[in-house]
Formats: structure tokens, C-alpha cells, sequence
């Protein structure tokens, strides 16, 4: 009896009703909103809009949802098109089968559509959502677990993970859960992205293509531990391959993009640093206003003090006129008091 393992879920849809809630489906909806939000907040603090972003997602996640399928159909065309197997199932995007590379190749292409029509400039679109899409990959290989797929060979590892499924030729049993391994190394890869940025500054695409090559040394080494059928060449998986291949494309882009354009974008979405002006102005406009504003209340306060401040003069001018009208009544009687002397 084990007394450790990772157990996998007894199922991995729940029905509300009858609407299905999968698991699968979540992850990648949760994984998607985690990239946007990172990637808006690296893209405001290197000057651009807040919300650009998400615009771009707009083409750019369906085009990689696209691009993901069709490169598992393509690579695993015998699970659809084969004797026995129904070609309808190729479109049963929610039964899991994204490739992470047809992903990244047609989402880059939607991104660039998006970036067009703002006037951005792609690479340093990509640098600003990279770490995204690597936390994105992350929680979306958790899918990988609701559907008990993607694991690698069995172990008695105290975190093997169990597989109770029969279906599709799985035979249940403890397996390396090549799914966490991912996940956590797509964690790990987010962070490097995001050190070595503000480190050293990287610009022009350089940041997303050290994410590349960063999951690429990971992908290679979780896709060797995998048992799941895969068409080999020269005794490797083919995405051992697609690993090595993009590992050293990336590698190159670093090295070449560094010597020719060295340094980042100084302004990476034209007229956000205008609008970030006019509301700095705008801000000093309502603060001279209020002040202003300020200055008058405390005139009209002054004003209305000022009669009061005047009343003290105008009572000593009544009692001076008090006094005037009393040494004249004065005057009669002294004159009649010396005329009866003498």
C-alpha cells in the first residue's frame, strides 16, 4: 500500500444543470486572465496604455487556441483520422490536445494583427506578455491532470501521481506527473523572464525569447520522461526535436538581436506618453482652480469681516458728537451763573 501519491480526480467535468463545467477548460480560461493582467501591468510600467493589452489578446488567444489544435491533430492525425476513430472528435477542443507550439506560432500571428492596427510594435508586445504566458502554461497543464494524460513513466515516488483511468489504452497504476513537473518549471521560467528583465533591461523581443529557450530546456527533459505515444525520429519524440529546434532559433535571436539593437524600446505605444501628458496638465489645471477658488472664498471672508472692523470708528464719532452737544449745553449755563455774580 502506498502512502503517498498524487490522486487524480474522479472526474474532470461537473454538470450544472446542463451546462458541463471541465476542468480542462477552466484551467485555460484562468490561465489566460493571468497573462493578460501580468502583461498589462508590465506593459503600463514600460509606457504604454492600460488595456492595450487585453485588445491585443482579443486576436491573439483564439488564433493560439487554433494554432494549438491543429498542431496536435496534425502531429496525432492517427487519434482522429484513423480506422475506428470519428475525424468529428478533432473538434473536441475541451477533451484536451493543445500543442504549446502551434500555440505560440499562430497566436504570435493574431498578436501581430492586433499590434498592426494599434501601430505597436510586436517584439515589444511580446517581452511585456512573455512571464504571462508562461503562468499561463502553468495553469493550463493542470488541465493535463483533470483528463489523467501527460504523465511519464511509473514510480514509487511519494508524489507519483495515481491514474485510475482505463480509457484510451491507460492502464492505472503511480506515474512521474510530468504535468506538475511543467507546471512548476513554467513557474520558474516566469520568474527568470522577470528578473532578467529588469536586470538587464531587455527589449526588442529578447525577453520573450529567453522565455522561449527557457521552456524549451525544461519541455525537453519532461517530454523524454513521458509514455504516451508519440512519433519518434532518430530514437527521440518528435517534440524533443521541436524543443531542441526553437531552443536554438531563441538562442540566436538573443544573441544577434543584442548586437544589432542593444538596449529596449524608448517608446513602445505611440501617443500613451501624449495622453499620460495631458493628464498631468490636466491634473495642475483642476489644483490652480481649486486654489483659486481658495483665494476668492477667502477674499469674500475678508469683506464681510471688514464692516465690523469699521464699527469701532463710527461708535467713537457718535460719542464725540455726545460730548460736542453737551459742552454746548454747558456753555448757557455758565454764562448765566457769572452774569448773576456779578
Amino acid at each position: 500500500m502506498e502512502l503517498a501519491y498524487i490522486p487524480s480526480p474522479s472526474r474532470g467535468v461537473i454538470h450544472l444543470g446542463p451546462i458541463p463545467l471541465r476542468g480542462y477548460a477552466f484551467c485555460i480560461i484562468i490561465g489566460v486572465f493571468v497573462a493578460v493582467w501580468l502583461g498589462n501591468r508590465r506593459w503600463v510600467a514600460r509606457g504604454g496604455r492600460a488595456g492595450t493589452v487585453a485588445d491585443i489578446a482579443v486576436w491573439a488567444v483564439p488564433f493560439g487556441l487554433i494554432g494549438g489544435r491543429l498542431y496536435h491533430v496534425i502531429t496525432d492525425y492517427e487519434l482522429y483520422f484513423s480506422e475506428g476513430r470519428d475525424w468529428v472528435d478533432a473538434f473536441k477542443i475541451w477533451e484536451g490536445g493543445l500543442g504549446i507550439w502551434g500555440a505560440i506560432a499562430l497566436g504570435a500571428v493574431g498578436a501581430w494583427i492586433g499590434c498592426r492596427r494599434r501601430g505597436i510594435p510586436l517584439p515589444a508586445y511580446a517581452d511585456a506578455v512573455a512571464p504571462g504566458i508562461a503562468l499561463a502554461q502553468a495553469l493550463g497543464r493542470w488541465g493535463n491532470w483533470f483528463n489523467q494524460e501527460l504523465y511519464g513513466r511509473r514510480t514509487d515516488v511519494p508524489w507519483a501521481l495515481e491514474i485510475t483511468s482505463s480509457t484510451d489504452g491507460r492502464v492505472p497504476g503511480l506515474y512521474h506527473p510530468t504535468f506538475l513537473y511543467e507546471s512548476l518549471w513554467c513557474i520558474g521560467v516566469a520568474l527568470l523572464v522577470i528578473w532578467a528583465d529588469r536586470r538587464f533591461k531587455m527589449g526588442h523581443g529578447r525577453a520573450f525569447a529567453l522565455y522561449v529557450a527557457a521552456y524549451c530546456a525544461g519541455r525537453f527533459w519532461v517530454e523524454y520522461m513521458r509514455v504516451d505515444d508519440a512519433h519518434h525520429i532518430l530514437g527521440l519524440r518528435l517534440n524533443n526535436w521541436t524543443a531542441l529546434l526553437v531552443f536554438l532559433l531563441a538562442v540566436i535571436y538573443i544573441v544577434v538581436s543584442a548586437k544589432k539593437r542593444p538596449g529596449r524600446e524608448a517608446v513602445v505605444e505611440p501617443g500613451a506618453a501624449d495622453d499620460d501628458s495631458g493628464a498631468a496638465s490636466a491634473d495642475k489645471k483642476a489644483e490652480s482652480d481649486a486654489a483659486t477658488t481658495e483665494d476668492e472664498k477667502t477674499s469674500e471672508a475678508d469683506d464681510e469681516a471688514k464692516p465690523e472692523s469699521e464699527a469701532k470708528p463710527e461708535s467713537d464719532a457718535a460719542d464725540d458728537e455726545a460730548k460736542s452737544e453737551s459742552e454746548a449745553a454747558k456753555a448757557p449755563r455758565d454764562e448765566a451763573e457769572s452774569a448773576r455774580k456779578g
